[in-house]
């Protein structure tokens, strides 16, 4: 598995300024929910420091954690796609302290500068690749524990 990709330092610096312009420093508290999965997806972060785990629900009762994140990691692309809304759950697993962006004000700023925006859009595809591989890996693990228990 290849290193996953940051998207603060993979943006040029023009483009990363211009970006940061949008940027606000938020904290949430260990065990916090981030958000949960299905729930309205209109934002996304860039962690700074601290971890957060993105988790699945796999039946009513059991949630796995499906990858963790750490500093420099995007938390958040369904901000990106219809119908936005989360495709995971995330929480704090230590605090955690992040730069958030809303999503309306970033697309106007790929609208403005389409450099930026396929820029922007190539970093993310690049990082939802990385995630789908770790992902599709954890829960063939998950899987085969599962089946080897019975």
């Amino acid at each position: 598995m290849t290193k996953a990709t940051k998207l603060l330092t993979a943006l040029p610096p023009p483009q990363r300024a211009r970006l940061m312009e949008l940027a606000e420093e938020v904290s949430f508290p260990e065990d916090a929910r981030i958000f949960e999965a299905g729930g309205p997806a209109d934002r996304f972060w860039v962690i700074r420091s601290g971890s957060v785990s993105l988790t699945q629900q796999v039946t009513e009762i059991q949630r796995i954690t499906v990858a963790s994140l750490g500093a420099g990691d995007l938390l958040g692309w369904s901000w990106l796609f219809p119908p936005y809304l989360w495709d995971f759950g995330a929480e704090a697993f230590s605090p955690v302290r992040a730069y958030a962006f809303e999503a309306r004000p970033v697309l106007r700023l790929c609208e403005e500068d389409p450099a930026l925006g396929v820029s922007l859009m190539r970093i993310v595809a690049e990082i939802l690749a990385h995630r789908l591989e770790a992902t599709r890996n954890k829960l063939m693990e998950q899987y085969h524990l599962h089946r080897h228990t019975y």
